[in-house]
């Protein structure tokens, strides 16, 4: 989980500003947490609330709320100040950016990809937005699991479609600005099997340009579930955080370290 979120921080300098290079310092000056991160942790919050689709949605409530700054989506901004949510049938990359708790809170395939539906349906009921949460939970729980990168590839090609054979040199000239899952999860997950550790996978993401945050967000996710985090990138990202926000990431891992799945709670 915290690979997307190190993934949003370091992005977010560069959402408007896409580098089309590896070459960029890390932690860049004015790099902050997005709503990328918040709706991440809040996934997590209510992973740990039981995991149920009124768990997601009371835990993106009360989070969204708490930080209304944090660079939601118009539609978004609206469903939160609603009374009485109800999804709007997005197809947004948002599904994508946010699901990664839920591929480390169960313990086969199969469960985490309906997680994965689960914690889409609450905004992005649309079946392309169902569908990127799925393909983005199924990358980061194979990468978990040790499977390999042509493991994962064709896994994710054959199951939802998604064309993981172009490089990201032939993606990175015309590549622009998009917040789909259908344009959105393919590049992330490829600028994962082009990496050669952590570090390079977030680089690889922001090179591509575009929606830099949510595209690292997603790599990032992927990225730590096959390499682990440095140390250092590990505590710098925590600096970022408001304490409310790094209490709900030392919850969950204590959570996870204390084997509390789903299913034991």
């Amino acid at each position: 989980m915290l690979g997307a979120i190190i993934g949003d921080i370091v992005g977010s300098i560069y959402e408007w500003n896409g580098r089309k290079t590896k070459d960029f310092p890390l932690f860049g000056k004015g790099c902050s947490f997005t709503d990328d991160s918040v709706m991440t942790l809040a996934i997590a919050d209510g992973l740990m609330a039981g995991g149920s689709l009124q768990d997601y949605t009371a835990s993106m409530r009360k989070l969204g709320r708490a930080y209304p700054g944090a660079g939601y989506g118009g539609r978004f901004c609206i469903w939160l100040r609603m009374e009485t949510p109800e999804s709007y049938n997005s197809f947004g990359n948002g599904s994508a950016m946010r699901v990664s708790p839920v591929a480390w809170g169960y313990d086969t395939l199969e469960e985490v990809e309906e997680a994965a539906r689960i914690t889409a349906l609450p905004t992005h009921n649309h079946p392309e937005g169902v569908k990127g949460a799925q393909a983005a939970a199924a990358a980061i729980f194979m990468a978990r699991t040790g499977k390999s990168k042509q493991e994962i590839r064709e896994y994710i090609e054959n199951k939802y479609g998604y064309d993981l054979h172009r490089t990201l040199d032939e993606i990175r000239p015309t590549y622009r600005f998009y917040v789909t899952c259908q344009q959105t999860v393919p590049e992330a997950i490829i600028a994962f099997l082009e990496s050669t550790d952590f570090e390079d996978a977030i680089r690889c993401a922001i090179s591509l340009g575009g929606d830099s945050d949510t595209l690292a967000a997603i790599t990032g996710s992927i990225a730590e579930a096959a390499y682990g985090i440095p140390e250092d990138i590990r505590k710098t990202a925590y600096s970022f955080l408001p304490p409310e926000l790094k209490g709900v990431c030392l919850r969950f891992d204590q959570w996870l370290a204390e084997g509390r799945a789903v299913q034991g709670e």
